[in-house]
């Protein structure tokens, strides 16, 4: 292949991924959903998927959102099973995703198809950035930690995604919500910290820290090293969803979810 035909492959890829990118940004502020991108024959790769998230975030940073943190997806085999997924993946956290404990979200103005899920969000206060991050080094990075419902939602139609699809929709984002309780992990073993999840006053989920490739600072550390390949790094004062702990649960009008993390706090959501 001919360098001429090597730089007009890169400048269709390029602009792919911004036709890509532009295509699930006016799906996220219109509230709809888009057919999904793997079943188009664009023979789309990781890394397509991930210039396309960052196409997003883009968007996102210019309409004056502000990244607050980061958030790995599919951590646990039973959301992998869910969602036929079977990696995990990454996504970008902006102030207008942060929504107050105990708030009601207004799923037709802000959602599509929400689901929620239990998480531990870890609040940095160094900076972390791959390759070679371990468990340890993030442990000794992280300031606290905080029960957390992240509430993913999908611009994909009907949840209908693989590997590709939910990395260029910046790992199924949606918002999240931390419990007002900041906690020390130093003293914790976070692979055994149990959570448990109510909907509607009625038990609904539970699940370990160790859901999350065996612990959350396993799952952290895999975060900093993935985006150390993308040249992106764990920032000091992020916060970080470390993925869910519990199947993911719909969310409809009406439904109030709440999670109690053992030796941390509570933390609870309302949908309207």
């Amino acid at each position: 292949m001919s360098s001429r035909q090597l730089d007009s492959d890169s400048t269709a890829r390029a602009a792919l991924r911004e036709r890509l990118s532009e295509e699930l940004y006016v799906a996220l502020r219109e509230g709809r959903t888009v057919a999904p991108l793997r079943l188009r024959g664009l023979e789309l790769t990781i890394d397509d998927a991930y210039a396309v998230s960052l196409g997003i975030l883009q968007r996102r940073e210019r309409s004056g959102e502000r990244v607050v943190g980061k958030k790995i997806g599919v951590t646990s085999k039973a959301v992998q099973d869910m969602l036929g997924v079977n990696q995990p993946d990454f996504g970008f956290l902006t102030d207008r995703m942060w929504i107050s404990n105990g708030a009601t979200v207004s799923i037709a103005g802000n959602l599509i198809q929400p689901r929620a899920e239990a998480e531990i969000a870890l609040l940095l206060r160094s900076g972390l950035q791959g390759p070679g991050v371990t468990p340890a080094d993030v442990l000794a990075a992280t300031a606290s930690i905080a029960p957390c419902f992240e509430v993913v939602d999908s611009r994909i139609d009907l949840w209908n995604i693989g590997i590709v699809d939910t990395i260029a929709d910046n790992a199924s984002c949606g918002v999240f919500v931390l419990g007002d309780a900041r906690v020390d992990p130093r003293p914790l073993d976070l692979a055994r910290l149990k959570v448990r999840v109510w909907k509607n006053d009625q038990p609904l989920s539970e699940g370990l820290g160790s859901a999350v490739q065996g612990s959350p600072l396993a799952s952290v550390a895999w975060l900093a090293n993935t985006l150390g390949q993308y040249g992106i790094a764990l920032a000091a004062g992020d916060v970080i969803l470390s993925g869910s702990l519990v199947p993911l649960e719909p969310a409809h009008p009406g439904d109030h979810f709440r999670l109690e993390l053992d030796g941390v706090g509570s933390a609870n959501i309302r949908f309207a």
